[in-house]
């Protein structure tokens, strides 16, 4: 058995906004859909929703999901880290 003691937060960032993002683009994605699916609502119950929106939507959520995640991660990794340091890390098998 192998032990993961520390998780770098530089690489948990990297990995956390990689992930976060792609998850954000999925939801941009659903968003301008939404946006140009519904012209009709556009302008009797939410104005604000138009193809503009929609496609700042494929641009902004991998953005935003990305960052968040990003620190997200770093904070996971810090608060892992120091569990760590009490208990003595996570038994993992390796083959």
């Amino acid at each position: 058995m192998s032990y993961l003691k520390r998780i770098g937060p530089a690489s948990a960032f990297k990995v956390g906004a990689v992930v976060y993002g792609l998850v954000g683009l999925i939801a941009g994605v659903f968003c301008s859909v939404i946006a140009f699916a519904a012209p009709s609502v556009h302008h009797a119950h939410m104005p604000w929703v138009s193809p503009a929106v929609g496609l700042f939507a494929v641009v902004l959520c991998p953005l935003l999901y990305g960052i968040i995640g990003g620190i997200g991660a770093i904070i996971s990794a810090l608060i892992f880290n120091l569990a760590s340091g009490w208990v003595g890390g996570l038994e993992v098998e390796i083959n």
